[in-house]
């Protein structure tokens, strides 16, 4: 029996490398995320300002994930935690939107499925998240790179 499941854990690990999809961030609105019933969230539909979903990771419920706004306030640098309500799809989170409203902010998100790390830097402007803009990683961003995304989003004011 202890043979019948090492091939098998065998067989789907080179599944999973056949496929070449290395786990990943995907970002979208927040109204793609369906918030549990009877639970009053800390973050509702509508103070989230994105959602985001883990990818191609084999142990989903372990996943985690975090955010962190990153901006600049007239002239001042500032960084805000985000606060990341599970959706009732594992692996898929509202992130809210906790920061002020004037500035040039972008959202940094790392993302951890076992050993493996993702990150994008999402930039927002006044209607939202700027998709286009948004930059994703297959490792941790570098503090470099999100300063990078603020500092053309704040047209190089630092």
């Amino acid at each position: 029996m202890e043979m019948v499941k090492t091939t098998l854990l065998a067989v789907v690990l080179a599944t999973a490398s056949a496929s070449g999809k290395d786990f990943s961030l995907t970002i979208g609105n927040p109204v793609a995320v369906a918030l549990p019933d009877g639970v009053n969230p800390v973050v509702k539909k509508k103070d989230a300002g994105m959602a985001v979903r883990v990818e191609n990771c084999a142990d989903v419920a372990s996943s985690h994930v975090t955010a962190t706004a990153e901006g600049i306030v007239n002239g001042a640098r500032r960084s805000v935690p985000l606060r990341l309500v599970a959706a009732t799809t594992l692996g898929a989170y509202a992130v809210s939107r906790d920061w002020p409203w004037e500035g040039a902010w972008v959202v940094h998100l790392t993302g951890h499925c076992g050993a493996s790390t993702a990150s994008a830097v999402v930039p927002f402007g006044p209607n939202g998240f700027i998709r286009e803009a948004s930059k994703f990683f297959p490792r941790a961003a570098t503090a470099a790179e999100v300063e990078a995304v603020l500092k053309t989003l704040s047209g190089g004011a630092q």
